[in-house]
């Protein structure tokens, strides 16, 4: 018997319908900002991660999934930013749109050790927002994650915001974490051994305390921005403040991509645990368009991982009804009679299903209570002779005998 490959997940129909839920609250989320649905592919060139992520982080070094061909690598996308990036460079989105907001929903992919919230086949929700450095955008951004987050029904997180500065800033930083870290590199972990070569600002938002102490000692806080990128985190934190979001300064965030730059953030929750506590995080990465062979253009964006807002998402405790028809048949006459009945309720956008398993009448009664049917309509013997059809609330139980030829108007009190 074949089983799902470990770190990949079965959606099944009865589980559909919440993830249903959260799509349609981002869609209509994201049409108030304006913004517009893209789609890219699930593979890419392998080296378009490898620029844009870097070759020093984690997700390149150990967890891409990567397909050989004899003169080509490609890899299943680990994140969609870099492949927004190289749809918006390709397809000459700055000459013909300009500035360009768009979202996405869609599964990536990464080899890792599947875990709690952790999978190698994950879904992420996103946007990106290509072709403005305007501190007054970042707000934007981080008010819809925070919008979306209250949406979704979850409650108990936090938004962390930092700013990692220009492209001089983030190397002045990491001077001053090498210089600082240096002659303590024995009591790191033996990941951050790592990064202090490969990726030393990770070393920043490592969770081991050790760790944590080590770069907090260092007291560091923004003393590494310039004044015209101080200035810009001072305009998004007012800004956050006049919306009233509740954030927390995090001097000590960082992402782990190359790509990022001034204002990063992320959303986290306790109910995550103390290792992968985040639900999503995003910033700014105003040099990435350039660097990929496209014009000069700021931007930002954020991704949620779908498998952790399930995780923390505030349960409805009330069962819930759909607008489901089901028609009970008794006896082949009225079967054949059936088929017309639902095709007709179909043609007129009635949702309607049958019993195809020759259930009895209570076992068809079973079997649309488990559905969550809102009505069900009873065809026999006795209707067929009166032409009427016996429908019966699944919510109050009452039952009663309707004529065919009001059967709609029945349909449509009883489905409001």
């Amino acid at each position: 018997m074949f089983k799902r490959i470990p770190g990949t997940k079965d959606i099944l129909p009865d589980q559909i319908d919440v993830w249903q839920t959260i799509e349609a609250i981002s869609r209509e989320a994201f049409s108030l900002y304006n913004y517009r649905e893209i789609r890219p592919p699930l593979i890419e060139e392998a080296s378009l991660f490898n620029r844009s992520l870097g070759d020093g982080a984690e997700i390149v070094q150990k967890q891409m999934f990567l397909i050989q061909s004899s003169s080509d690598a490609f890899a299943l996308r680990p994140e969609a930013t870099a492949s927004i990036a190289r749809a918006y460079i390709e397809n000459s989105l700055d000459k013909t749109t300009g500035f360009t907001k768009v979202y996405y929903m869609g599964p990536m992919f990464r080899m890792e050790r599947p875990q709690k919230g952790r999978l190698r086949q994950f879904h992420h929700i996103g946007c990106e927002a290509i072709g403005s450095q305007d501190p007054a955008l970042d707000v934007e951004v981080i008010a819809l994650a925070d919008k979306l987050l209250k949406a979704f029904a979850i409650d108990g997180y936090e938004l962390k915001v930092n700013s990692l500065g220009c492209a001089k800033d983030k190397s002045a930083l990491s001077d001053m974490l090498r210089a600082g870290l240096g002659d303590k590199l024995s009591g790191l972990c033996d990941d951050c051994k790592g990064r202090f070569e490969r990726n030393i600002l990770r070393v920043m938002d490592c969770k081991n305390e050790a760790c944590r102490q080590a770069v907090e000692a260092l007291s560091i806080g923004n003393s590494y921005l310039c004044a015209e990128c101080n200035e810009h985190f001072t305009r998004v934190t007012a800004g956050l403040d006049a919306l009233k979001i509740k954030y927390e300064r995090s001097p000590s965030l960082v992402r782990g991509l190359d790509y990022y730059t001034r204002t990063v953030f992320e959303a986290v929750h306790k109910e995550l645990g103390p290792q992968q506590n985040a639900l999503g995080a995003g910033g700014r990465y105003d040099n990435l368009i350039s660097q990929l062979g496209g014009p000069s253009a700021g931007a930002i964006g954020f991704a949620f991982g779908m498998e952790r807002l399930l995780l923390v998402r505030r349960q409805e405790t009330a069962a819930t009804r759909t607008r489901l028809v089901y028609l009970i048949a008794l006896g082949e006459e009225a079967k054949r009679e059936g088929v017309k009945l639902l095709e007709s309720l179909r043609a007129g956008g009635v949702s309607c299903d049958t019993d195809y398993e020759n259930k009895s009448l209570k076992g068809a009664l079973r079997k649309a209570n488990d559905l969550g049917a809102a009505c069900v309509l009873i065809l026999g013997e006795d209707e067929l002779k009166k032409e009427t059809v016996m429908l019966k609330d699944m919510v109050s139980g009452e039952q009663k005998e309707v004529e065919r030829g009001a059967l709609a108007a029945a349909l449509q009190k009883t489905l409001c």
